[in-house]
């Protein structure tokens, strides 16, 4: 048998007309730190559901992640959602979980009315030292986050706020939960998202304060950050700590950026698949060939390969509408939609062209497509997705 010398993966690259040469130093910033400072720890720790060290949470603050999106008189990058995506597809590449902490910071947990107490809170987070957990759904809400029924009634200057939150990531770590709560019943003629509120609730990590306590979710996947079920029983809050003042308006805008994000997720999630393959079948033989010179694998690689390019042309072109303060709400469900499903499809591919190797632990395709699953899930199911499309592209008949 003629042997070749084996072909490295491919690496991707910000191409026109979104290249320049501060992306493209960021990019091989960001894809250095994901291989030598994430990934070793990400094949350690993962297959034990550890959580992220905080060495690695203060190696991320000292790179600047926390801050992308933070202007630079704050202490951040003073960049933009393209920017914020582009790393996160490289972190995710090599752990899905230091790619969505990223998510926690970013001027999060900052929106309070008064200025100094504002500015002194963006400075933290784009250091690093103001890392959250945000808490919007519920046992009976999820998809429907108007269906938010943990109540927060006005006592003096404070709030009490009585309900459960669900879905909770990184919430005993944080330094802060951002909760979604009703404040007030809609009215006749409301929206039924009317009457609801964000407030920001300060805490000590590694702790819940009285009146908050927690039980941990086992997940399948996502490991890195424990995500909780979270119990409020007559916790207060400082009237002050008020975030914004249209509570689902705001969730929703937010939303927009986090679709985004998962999109960009996912695509590091689906190019790990491929990366990995493509070492894979170099390498791995059957029939005294290396597998990877079977037209049928060969061909299933190409397709794998030709839908991250795909997905990730569309996730950047968004992330560039976003920073032209286009309303994007469509294109953000389009691309979330589309990015996740062909992640979980293609680690799903993945897993597959590693024959039983892929159903162990001993390769990390299996993390891939574990964690490609929830993508399909979480800021909005793919079904949601749909429906923001739909509703945007044709009317609705009234019901008779």
């Amino acid at each position: 048998m003629t042997t070749v010398d084996p072909l490295p993966p491919p690496v991707p690259v910000v191409a026109p007309p979104y290249h320049t040469p501060e992306r493209e130093e960021l990019q091989s910033r960001a894809r250095r730190f994901a291989t030598e400072r994430v990934l070793p720890v990400a094949n350690e720790l993962d297959p034990v559901k550890g959580e992220i060290p905080r060495p690695l949470l203060d190696e991320m603050a000292d790179e600047g992640w926390f801050g992308i999106t933070v202007d630079r008189e704050h202490g951040g990058m003073g960049l933009g959602a393209f920017e914020y995506c582009m790393v996160a597809e490289e972190l995710a590449r090599a752990w899905m979980s230091v790619g969505s902490i990223i998510a926690r910071a970013q001027g999060a947990g900052t929106g309070v009315a008064d200025p100094t107490r504002r500015d002194e809170l963006l400075r933290r987070s784009a250091k690093g030292q103001w890392i959250g957990a945000i808490a919007l759904s519920e046992p009976d809400a999820g998809s429907d986050l108007a269906g938010v029924a943990t109540r927060a009634v006005r006592d003096g200057d404070e709030y009490v706020v009585t309900g459960r939150k669900r879905w909770t990531g990184n919430a005993k770590a944080a330094d802060f939960i951002q909760v979604l709560v009703r404040t007030a019943d809609p009215g006749p003629d409301e929206k039924r998202s009317a009457g609801l509120a964000t407030l920001l609730v300060e805490k000590e990590r590694d702790g819940f304060p009285e009146g908050i306590t927690g039980s941990p979710i086992d997940k399948i996947g996502y490991h890195g950050f424990v995500t909780w079920d979270l119990e409020f029983d007559g916790f207060r809050v400082p009237v002050a700590n008020r975030i914004g003042k249209a509570g689902f308006a705001d969730a929703q805008k937010w939303l927009n950026t986090a679709r985004v994000h998962t999109a960009a997720r996912a695509v590091g999630l689906a190019r790990a698949a491929v990366e990995d393959c493509i070492v894979y079948l170099q390498d791995r033989e059957q029939f005294e060939h290396p597998i990877g010179d079977f037209q049928a694998v060969r061909f299933t690689l190409a397709n794998m390969a030709a839908r991250v390019e795909q997905a990730r042309a569309f996730y950047q072109h968004v992330a560039h509408l976003i920073d032209l303060g286009q309303p994007c709400e469509r294109e953000a469900a389009m691309v979330k939609l589309m990015a996740t499903e062909m992640a979980a499809e293609v680690t799903g591919d993945g897993i597959q062209l590693h024959g039983g190797n892929g159903y162990t632990t001993e390769h990390q395709v299996e993390r891939h497509w574990r964690d490609a699953r929830l993508t399909t899930i979480f800021e909005g199911t793919s079904e949601i997705q749909r429906k923001i499309i739909a509703d945007r592209l044709l009317p609705r008949s009234p019901l008779g």
